[in-house]
Parts: structure tokens; C-alpha cells; sequence
């Protein structure tokens, strides 16, 4: 049986930082009851993000990222081997998610074979509050269809 978590990263009160958990949140709502998907949400990357993917056999991450490589909403896919550096993936308290798979390789942490991630580019991930930008909330249908479509793979 492969098992699967869906991790929806970032900050709730945070504007459109929080379009990770929002699409978690959406994902989880929309899915039918599988007891081989967990759909959860972090707060924090790197360390923390690798401990919470152990164990499981693919991971679906989802996180706001500040590329520069296109306006707010626009969205990309990243898998292990091209991770860039992303918003709640790393942060000055941790380390990058790709140094964290790193050291989880090197101490046999029994991590996903398959990760993908999904990063919606923001506008105002600093800004308080519990709404969207309009941008990045027109991406989130898009990115729930495509999570949701990964999970019947």
C-alpha cells in the first residue's frame, strides 16, 4: 500500500503566504476518505518539513515562492531533484528542505521516493491578514485539480 502525505506549508495570517495551507485545507475537503493519504499543514520547512514527510512513500508539498519567474499566481512544479529555495522550505531558524533530505539521506531517515512540490508565486507574503490577493487565489483551483489529479496516479 502507498502511502501518501499532502503538506500544505506556510503562514495562516500571513496574506498570501498561506496559500499553501489554503490549498491543503481545499484538498482535504474535496477528496474522498482514503487511509492512505494525510493531508496536514506546517508552519514551519526544512527540518521540520523533512521529519514530517518520514515514512511515507510520496509527499505533495505546497508552499508560496517568491521566484521572480512570473507574476502572483503564477504556478510551479518543482520534484526533488530541481528544488529551488522556497518560502517555508527555508528560513533563518532551519535549513533548506534540500539540505534537510540531505542529512535524512545521510542518517536513513526512510523519506518519499517521490516528492513534488507545488509553489504558487505571491505578491504579499509580509502583509497581516486572512485574505488572498485576488492573483493568487484565482491559482488555488488550478493547484487543488492538480493535487487531487496526483492522487488518483
Amino acid at each position: 500500500m502507498t502511502r501518501t502525505i499532502v503538506i500544505g506549508v506556510g503562514n495562516p495570517i500571513l496574506s498570501d503566504d498561506s496559500v499553501g495551507i489554503r490549498i491543503a485545507r481545499d484538498v482535504q475537503a474535496q477528496m474522498a476518505p482514503d487511509e492512505r493519504v494525510d493531508v496536514t499543514e506546517m508552519y514551519a520547512g526544512g527540518l521540520r518539513l523533512m521529519e514530517a514527510m518520514s515514512g511515507y512513500d510520496r509527499a505533495l508539498i505546497v508552499d508560496a515562492v517568491e521566484t521572480g519567474d512570473g507574476p502572483p499566481g503564477t504556478i510551479h512544479t518543482f520534484s526533488r531533484q530541481d528544488l529551488r529555495v522556497m518560502r517555508n522550505v527555508s528560513g533563518v531558524h532551519d535549513t533548506s528542505l534540500a539540505m534537510a533530505l540531505q542529512v535524512g539521506d545521510r542518517l536513513a531517515v526512510p523519506l518519499p521516493a517521490e516528492i513534488r512540490i507545488w509553489g504558487v508565486e505571491i505578491g504579499d507574503g509580509a502583509s497581516f491578514g486572512e485574505e488572498l490577493t485576488p492573483e493568487v487565489a484565482a491559482a488555488v483551483p488550478r493547484v487543488v485539480r492538480d493535487v487531487l489529479g496526483a492522487l488518483q496516479c
